[in-house]
């Protein structure tokens, strides 16, 4: 996205989120402490973990097959499907590029 904020969250100390963009194209992810505390403790250094997991690979299967109760091909098809599906927006982000 061109200069646009798509996403913008406040957390404490700690947080997680998932996010998922609808608009292909490179983005941009920018991080900051408002927190004068981090500061003083730190010498002014703030340590972040960021775990960035794209595609198929984002589903949890497992939890899937157990809310939805499905069997091992039932589970399989869902995942053929979102590899599909992966494989398409992939096809569609190289055509714009």
């Amino acid at each position: 996205p061109v200069s646009q904020v798509v996403l913008s969250r406040q957390y404490g100390s700690e947080g997680r989120f998932t996010f998922t963009s609808h608009t292909p194209g490179e983005h941009q992810i920018c991080l900051h402490s408002n927190s004068t505390r981090m500061a003083l403790f730190a010498g002014g250094k703030l340590r972040v973990h960021l775990d960035i997991q794209v595609g198929e690979h984002t589903n949890n299967y497992p939890e899937i097959a157990a809310k939805d109760k499905l069997t091992e091909l039932q589970l399989r098809a869902r995942q053929l499907l979102d590899q599909v599906e992966q494989i398409q927006k992939e096809q569609n982000y190289q055509r714009v590029r």
